[in-house]
């Protein structure tokens, strides 16, 4: 079973106060043979989560770039996404995969908001010019071409 738009959490309620430990690994495209490239397409830190009462990972695109925060700074993700697989196992039964994204991991200031308000998932900080424009890949929910000024597909 898989859920495949992830599913979206109330992070303050379920994580609670997130803070910086370490990266954990990178994990590295390969190219038609099989062989590992250079390509970095995803970073993945561990978290210390002061709701679960234990470290969680949670993996970010290689876009965000590299973390290196202090060891124990608190931390906010942006946009985080929860996702889960389900493998049969013996007997009808099954094991879940939990898997946590996010477009970034940012530093929070000390009342617990993100210091850069522009990268926060909902922050009401006002947009740049170039964040308002929309990228060559998107289209809107009513099905025009982003790129198109709006022209249907």
């Amino acid at each position: 079973m898989r859920f495949p738009e992830g599913l979206f959490i109330d992070v303050e309620r379920t994580l609670g106060e997130l803070k910086f430990a370490a990266l954990r690994r990178e994990s590295f495209a390969q190219d038609e043979e099989g062989n590992v490239t250079d390509e970095v397409i995803k970073r993945t830190y561990d978290l210390k989560c002061q709701r679960q009462g234990r470290t969680i990972t949670v993996s970010i695109p290689p876009e965000a770039g590299e973390k290196d925060f202090q060891y124990n700074a608190v931390v906010m993700l942006v946009n985080p996404e929860v996702r889960a697989m389900a493998s049969p196992t013996f007997g009808g039964r099954a094991e879940a995969d939990w898997y946590i994204n996010a477009e970034d991991i940012v530093l929070a200031d000390a009342a617990g908001k993100p210091a850069d308000q522009t990268k926060a998932a909902g922050a009401d900080a006002p947009k740049t010019a170039d964040q308002n424009k929309p990228s060559d890949k998107t289209a809107d929910k009513t099905g025009t071409d982003a790129k198109d000024g709006g022209n249907k597909k």
